[in-house]
């Protein structure tokens, strides 16, 4: 009789959880390691090409101005120019993006132009960076790379020097960071790791960042991409109707070069999340699209989550109630190979290993955020983003 013949149900079902994970750990490009970042060295007066930034921004009148200023103050030795989009903000956006350029010469590179009305079959934050391309072609039209950030992150004082340096040694037509997240509240310190962990498994950065591999992503809050390939792979107009618009993009630009994808330590996010209904808000918004609005990928991505993330600590406590020494064996190894995965994102947020156990509560509210996104998208509700209902 084989060993699979002897396991009681639950054991078998702990036995394809270890099985996962095993895999997951084994395979999937290594993504668990978060070892994907940039090292310390920036760009030499050689390799330092004219750079535009441009930053969409709508309502951020809170975090647009050390955004600025963090832009500003960039130790990169070759010309920085940047554009903010004011789009159509309510609450003195453009005033605190303006008031953040102290000096002459910053004022004199410093661009903030207001945003049109939103055309339909597109996305506010793509038109925003549309007519912020526009604009830079005019102002910065040396500039052979373009920095597509958002309105809420403050930039390390060496990160553009670090990225153009990457780009250009390697070769690359893009560039991309996953910012340091805020993770101070306990509902940030349960999600944000989590969230990072996950976007890590959804795209494995070494498989984005092999230019063999198809696998392509980008994490839209900091993009360093060359002009040329840009215009060549169609512009923003190419995906101007996309919610997952930085993926989208990476897809597009990998067909024109390789692509790097990575984790910052120093460039962080600004945006709080202080409780979980935030960051609920956030994740139902493109989560359904994400499993390209599919009942069947939905269901498979449940019942993924229900066995490699909610199955384990369950098995653990039923077998040891029951008396099912190889359920709660086999629970106990998958939930510990889970911990391990789990452990160099947690370093990456300074956050203690045991930390870990809370893994499967974060899984489990994702599963819900999904859920929610899936029911919002049947009952035609759309997905809302700054006041605005993408349907």
């Amino acid at each position: 009789m084989g060993i699979a013949e002897t396991l009681t149900p639950a054991a078998g079902v702990s036995l394809a959880a270890v099985l996962v994970w095993l895999g997951l750990l084994l395979g999937r490009g290594g993504f668990w390691r978060a070892d994907q970042k940039l090292d310390n060295t920036g760009a030499t007066h050689d390799e330092a090409e004219p750079v535009v930034a441009v930053i969409p921004a709508r309502d951020e009148v809170y975090t647009i101005g050390r955004t600025v200023h963090s832009l500003l103050r960039q130790d990169y030795p070759g010309p920085l120019t940047i554009v903010v989009v004011d789009d159509n903000s309510s609450d003195g956006t453009a005033e605190a993006a303006r008031a953040a350029a102290e000096r002459d010469d910053e004022k004199a590179c410093l661009h903030v132009i207001q945003g049109q009305p939103l055309p339909p079959g597109w996305s506010g934050k793509l038109w925003a960076v549309h007519q912020g391309l526009e604009h830079a072609r005019r102002v910065a039209p040396e500039a052979r790379y373009v920095l597509l950030t958002d309105a809420e992150i403050e930039h390390n004082p060496g990160n553009v020097s670090r990225l153009v340096a990457r780009a250009v040694r390697e070769n690359r037509v893009l560039v991309s960071l996953m910012v340091r997240l805020r993770c101070v509240s306990t509902w940030e310190r349960i999600l944000i790791p989590a969230f990072v962990f996950f976007f890590q498994k959804l795209y494995p950065f070494p498989k984005v960042n092999d230019p063999k591999s198809r696998i392509a992503g980008a994490a839209g809050g900091c993009m360093l991409i060359r002009r040329d390939a840009l215009d060549a792979a169609g512009g923003i107009d190419a995906i101007r109707h996309e919610l997952i618009d930085d993926c989208a993009l990476a897809r597009n630009l990998k067909h024109q070069g390789s692509i790097w994808l990575g984790l910052a330590t120093r460039t962080r996010s600004l945006r709080r999340y202080e409780d979980q209904g935030e960051i609920w808000r956030i994740v139902t918004r493109t989560a359904f699209t994400q499993l390209h609005y599919s009942a069947l990928y939905l269901l498979l991505m449940i019942l993924f989550m229900a066995l490699a993330y909610l199955w384990p600590p369950v098995a653990v406590v039923l077998g040891l109630a029951t008396a099912d020494v190889a359920a709660a064996g086999l629970g106990l190894v998958a939930w510990l190979l889970m911990a391990v995965a789990y452990w160099p994102t947690l370093k990456v947020y300074h956050m203690p290993r045991w930390r870990s156990l809370t893994l499967p509560l974060a899984a489990l509210l994702y599963s819900g955020m999904t859920l929610d996104s899936a029911r919002r998208h049947w009952m035609g509700q759309g997905r809302a983003w700054k006041g605005r209902v993408y349907r």
